[in-house]
């Protein structure tokens, strides 16, 4: 799948929103958690700091060391404190030594910090308070349990940002797939007209959404473009029908004109006409094999052929024509090779390759057959000038004719014919360097 396609931008899409949506969540959450716990961390310092110096606004000094005595016997509680005096002396606390980062009273700051019979040191909240006279109160609480567990939910967190990175990748995964899935009837039915098959149809869909939208879209112009092949049969059969009996005619009265006329000039242009008449003829009969070869009109006609006994039979046909220029026909054929093919309009293909090789190459045709593990390739190669790679396009256009050719009798058929019998087979025309000439190559899956 491209990343230029649509639905590897919407699969990206879903994948980036569910990471960007489970992103905020969690960082909103951890925010959110983490602010909580410090205020009410802050909350219980700030009760104690409270009590403490209402305490020494009562008893003094005296009974403010009292005080914190009685706190720090709890040796589970969270309560930190420290009392200091006028010359920096610890009178009271559990607290080992003074913070060195606490140098202000304006708020509070979290520190480590060793409390009296702790091994390590503590998170805490603390926060200086000036006595009258010159002492000191720091009091905090610890911090260290919420710590730990903010530092819990940051590692699971990150487990769940893992965790749900695989999730959007999968929804992302599942839902290409799902967009996939609903289109690929659509993508089928197509390729099987494409194909030939113009009585395939998208599968109804009642669900209303834009797939189904979609799907009956393209039923209502399958419809159309059927009614307009069928027209285009009845067309084509009765314009084969009423030019070839025109032409027919014509063509009797000219050979009958012939025969009457002793006059030498006159017999000369008698003899263009009549030539003249069966280049008319045969590009009339071409241009409805390739209408009707594009319309796929003739799979019923399909037969399972020997594809090297069909070559063998082409090569003894002209060789006789490719003999009179003093040149060689080859074939090449593996043998055993056999499909389900239309034999006449294929023979006609291959006839037209054979000719255009005696008209515009050099040196010997070489008729080559060869089974893959894809399919068949099928290829008329000569040694002439060849068609320049700018000019292949133009070549298998209907009517398209090089300037190498434009003096010639051809209309411009041949090849288009032969990408319309390629066509018909599911297969395709490739026009390549033969080094040098040319060499054309039927593909049949």
């Amino acid at each position: 799948m491209s990343w230029r396609s649509t639905t590897f931008r919407l699969a990206a899409l879903i994948f980036l929103s569910q990471v960007v949506t489970l992103a905020v969540l969690l960082t909103g959450l951890g925010m959110v958690l983490r602010a909580q716990s410090i205020a009410n961390a802050e909350a219980s310092a700030e009760i104690i700091r409270d009590d403490l110096r209402a305490t020494f606004a009562q008893g003094g000094v005296r009974a403010l060391s009292h005080a914190i005595d009685l706190r720090t016997e709890r040796a589970s509680g969270r309560a930190m404190m420290l009392l200091i005096d006028s010359t920096g002396r610890p009178i009271a606390g559990n607290l080992a030594a003074m913070p060195a980062g606490v140098s202000t009273d304006s708020d509070y700051r979290q520190l480590d910090v060793r409390r009296v019979g702790r091994p390590l040191p503590e998170a805490a909240l603390l926060r200086l308070t000036r006595l009258p006279g010159g002492g000191r109160l720091i009091s905090g609480v610890a911090y260290e349990g919420e710590r730990l567990l903010l530092g819990r939910l940051e590692r699971v967190s990150l487990a769940a940002m893992v965790l749900g990175l695989v999730f959007a990748a999968i929804a992302a995964a599942l839902a290409a797939r799902l967009i996939g899935a609903r289109l690929r009837s659509t993508v089928t039915t197509l390729h099987d007209v494409r194909a030939g098959d113009l009585a395939r149809r998208v599968p109804e869909d009642r669900s209303g959404d834009a797939f189904a939208m979609l799907g009956g879209e393209v039923n209502r112009t399958l419809d159309r473009i059927a009614a307009l092949v069928g027209e285009l049969k009845i067309a084509t059969d009765g314009l084969a029908h009423d030019l070839k009996s025109p032409l027919t005619r014509m063509r009797v009265a000219l050979e009958r004109a012939a025969r009457e006329i002793t006059e030498p000039d006159a017999q000369d242009a008698m003899q263009r006409a009549l030539e003249e008449g069966d280049r008319l003829m045969a590009i009339v009969e071409t241009a409805l094999s390739i209408s009707r070869a594009e319309a796929g009109v003739g799979r019923d006609s399909f037969a399972v052929t020997r594809i090297d006994t069909l070559l063998e039979t082409l090569g003894e046909i002209y060789a006789p024509l490719v003999e009179e220029g003093g040149r060689e026909l080859m074939v090449d054929a593996q043998p055993g090779v056999t499909r389900a093919v239309h034999r006449q309009l294929l023979g006609q293909a291959v006839g037209n390759l054979i000719e255009n090789a005696v008209k515009y190459g050099r040196g010997a045709i070489v008729l080559t057959l060869a089974e893959h593990a894809d399919g068949i390739a099928l290829s008329v190669r000569d040694h002439g000038p060849g068609i320049a790679e700018g000019q292949r396009a133009e070549a298998l256009r209907r009517f398209g004719r090089l300037d190498a050719a434009r003096q010639g009798s051809g209309a411009g058929l041949g090849l288009s014919l032969v990408q319309a019998v390629a066509h018909l087979h599911d297969g395709s025309v490739e026009l390549g360097d033969a080094g040098p000439g040319l060499v054309v190559t039927l593909r049949f899956p």
